[in-house]
C-alpha cells in the first residue's frame, strides 16, 4: 500500500466510523448467537498473493460488522460501558498512524510525561490526596495483579521473587464474596492460591464486608501460622454494585500492617462527583487504587489508572533492569513497563488527554448524573409494576431486578428465559447475574450516547416482552 493509497483508505476508514455510529440505533445491540457462523465464512488458510483492498474492506462490512455485539450503542445496559466517545477514537487513529512502543521514557518521551500529567489530572479530578502517583495499564485485572504482587512482596519482605512461595509462610488475602473474578486470577497468577483467598460475609444495603468478621479472620489466620498480606476491597462490584466501608477496612488493615488495594473499576470514574465520593470515605489510606476511565469516561479501551501511595513498592516488585533497558545520561525518568507485568506497552494516555479536553470535567460529571438518574427513575417505575421487583436498589446508575408474577413457579428459569428473550429481541442488551441465591437480571447505564428517552425504551422492552412470556405460558 503506497502513501496514496494509505491516505484513501484511511479517509474512508473514518467516514465509515462516523456513518456507524450514526446508524446504530438502527441495528440490534447484540449479535444473533450463531456459533461458528463467521468462522466457517472465513477461508481455513492464509493467502499466498496479496489481495486488494477493496475486497478485504468489503469482507469486513458483509462478514465481520453482521457478527458483531455493538458496544457502542446507546442502549447497551449489559455488563459495564465500553464508552469511546469520539474525541477518543481520533486520539486511537494517531496512536495506530505512530506506532509507538511507550515501555521506556526513552522510547517515546513524551507519552511517559503525558502519562504522569494524565494520571495527576484524574487523581484531583477524584479527590486522590497530593502523594499517590500512578500509572495507566491495560486493565482493571492488570491492576489488581500487580496490587497483589505488591502485597505478597511486602508481606515477605521482598524475598517473593527471589526465594519462591515454597521456602515461606502460607499468605492470606481477604475479600468479600461480590468482588469480580480478577481477584481470584490475581491470587492463582501471584502463586497464593485460591484456598488463601478469605471470603469474608457482607451485610448492610451496600453488601459491604462485615468488619467484625475480617478482623477475626485476621486474627484467627495469624493464630493459626498463616501469614495475612493484604485485603482487596470493593467499591461497585460488577455483579450489583457491592461496596465496602472503606475507611472501616483501612483501619483494619493498619492495625494489623496489611496492605489495601480498592478495586472501583466502574464506580471510580463517578467520584469525579463530589457528591458520590461518600462511597468510598476513607479511600485516601488505601495502598493503590484502580479505576478504568474506559468504563465510564468515554475513553476508548484499554485505559485503566492504577494509583498506589508508594510508586517504589510497584516498582521493587515488577522492576527488571538488564542493560538493553536502561537510559545512561538522563537521572530520574520514569520507565513505566517497570510500574506494569508487560514490558510493552501501548501510547493509552494520548486518548485521555483529548477526552478529557474535549469533554471537560463539567460535561463528564453531567453524562454520570445523567445516568443515575436515569438508572433510578427506570428502577422506580419497574418497582411500581404489579409483577415485578427489585433486588437490589441502584447503586449509582446499577440495579438488579426480577420478573415475578404471582404462581409463575420456577423464577430462576423464568427470568433467565427473559433476559434471554430481551437481547433476542436487539432493541436494548441486558445481563443476568446471581444474587442471595437467586437469578438476577442486572441493569446498568453508562454509554455516553445515551438518552433518557433510551431508558424509556429499556422499560417498555422490558415490560413488554416480559408480559408476553407470562401470556405464551397461559395460552400453552
Amino acid at each position: 500500500m503506497n502513501n496514496d493509497d494509505f491516505r484513501a483508505w484511511s479517509t474512508r476508514a473514518a467516514q465509515w466510523g462516523v456513518d456507524y455510529r450514526e446508524g446504530l440505533r438502527e441495528r440490534h445491540v447484540r449479535a444473533p448467537l450463531v456459533p461458528g457462523k463467521t468462522l466457517n465464512a472465513l477461508p481455513s488458510v492464509p493467502p499466498e498473493k496479496a489481495e486488494p483492498m477493496e475486497k478485504i474492506f468489503a469482507d469486513f462490512e458483509t462478514l465481520i460488522v453482521p457478527g458483531m455485539t455493538h458496544w457502542q450503542h446507546p442502549r447497551f445496559f449489559a455488563y459495564f460501558p465500553a464508552s469511546a466517545a469520539p474525541p477518543s477514537v481520533i486520539a486511537e487513529y494517531l496512536v495506530a498512524a505512530m506506532g509507538a512502543q511507550c515501555m521506556l521514557w526513552q522510547t517515546s518521551p513524551a507519552a511517559t510525561e503525558l502519562e504522569i500529567r494524565m494520571i495527576d489530572w484524574l487523581r484531583q479530578a477524584i479527590g486522590l490526596p497530593e502523594g499517590f502517583g500512578g500509572v495507566i495499564q491495560d486493565s482493571a485485572s492488570s491492576s489488581t495483579l500487580a496490587a497483589v504482587l505488591t502485597m505478597r512482596e511486602r508481606a515477605l519482605e521482598w524475598h517473593g521473587n527471589s526465594q519462591g512461595l515454597a521456602a515461606n509462610k502460607q499468605l492470606r488475602v481477604y475479600s468479600s464474596n461480590l468482588v469480580h473474578t480478577s481477584i481470584d486470577r490475581a491470587i492463582w497468577i501471584s502463586g497464593i492460591g485460591q484456598e488463601n483467598l478469605v471470603r469474608i460475609p457482607t451485610h448492610g444495603p451496600l453488601q459491604s464486608m462485615d468488619p467484625a468478621a475480617l478482623e477475626a479472620a485476621i486474627v484467627a489466620d495469624k493464630a493459626a501460622g498463616y501469614l495475612p498480606a493484604g485485603i482487596v476491597a470493593c467499591v461497585g462490584s460488577t455483579s450489583v454494585g457491592s461496596t465496602d466501608n472503606i475507611r472501616a477496612v483501612c483501619e483494619i488493615a493498619q492495625r494489623h500492617g496489611l496492605y489495601v488495594h480498592v478495586d472501583a473499576a466502574w464506580a471510580g470514574s463517578a467520584m469525579i462527583c463530589p457528591e458520590f465520593r461518600h462511597f468510598w470515605e476513607g479511600v485516601e489510606m488505601a495502598d493503590s487504587i484502580v479505576f478504568n476511565p474506559h468504563k465510564w469516561l468515554s475513553v476508548q479501551f484499554d485505559c485503566s489508572a492504577h494509583f498506589v501511595r508508594n510508586p517504589d513498592d510497584l516498582v521493587r516488585t515488577l522492576a527488571i533492569k538488564p542493560e538493553y533497558l536502561k537510559t545512561h545520561g538522563h537521572d530520574g525518568v520514569v520507565n513505566f513497563s517497570e510500574w506494569s507485568v508487560q514490558l510493552g506497552r501501548r501510547f493509552r494516555a494520548l486518548k485521555l488527554w483529548f477526552v478529557l479536553r474535549a469533554e471537560g470535567l463539567e460535561g463528564l460529571r453531567r453524562m454520570i448524573r445523567n445516568h443515575v438518574q436515569w438508572a433510578e427513575k427506570l428502577a422506580h417505575r419497574l418497582n411500581a409494576e404489579p409483577d415485578f421487583e427489585i433486588v437490589t436498589q441502584p447503586m449509582l446508575s446499577l440495579f438488579s431486578f426480577r420478573y415475578a408474577p404471582k404462581g409463575a413457579g420456577d423464577l430462576d428459569a423464568l427470568n433467565l428465559r427473559l433476559v434471554n428473550a430481551i437481547n433476542d429481541d436487539g432493541r436494548i442488551y441486558l445481563t443476568q447475574s446471581h444474587f442471595d441465591g437467586k437469578l438476577v437480571i442486572r441493569f446498568q447505564a453508562g454509554h455516553s450516547d445515551m438518552t433518557e428517552a433510551d431508558a424509556d425504551v429499556a422499560f417498555d422492552t422490558i415490560v413488554e416482552i416480559a408480559r408476553s412470556l407470562e401470556n405464551e405460558k397461559k395460552t400453552a
